[in-house]
């Protein structure tokens, strides 16, 4: 009654420092590219432009999701 909204946004691997030492290993980078069906690593923007989009008017008739940001990741494990 209120139009409250209420979305989640799940994140995949993300460029950031946290795996940074992972990214830094053209072989471990290579392994996580692979494994992702867009085949490169998320970047904080894909996040962000995610988000907003769910904070914009344009998303006001969704309510009550999860929204993976990932690449296809979930999507791909089945």
């Amino acid at each position: 009654r209120k139009h409250i909204r209420c979305n989640s946004v799940n994140p995949g691997i993300i460029n950031s420092g946290m795996i940074k030492p992972y990214l830094d290993d053209p072989q471990a980078r290579k392994i996580i590219e692979e494994r992702i069906p867009l085949v490169r690593i998320g970047e904080p923007l894909d996040v962000a432009n995610a988000t907003l989009f769910l904070a914009s008017d344009e998303a006001n008739w969704i309510t009550g999701t999860i929204l993976n940001v990932d690449g296809g990741k979930t999507a791909s494990e089945g």
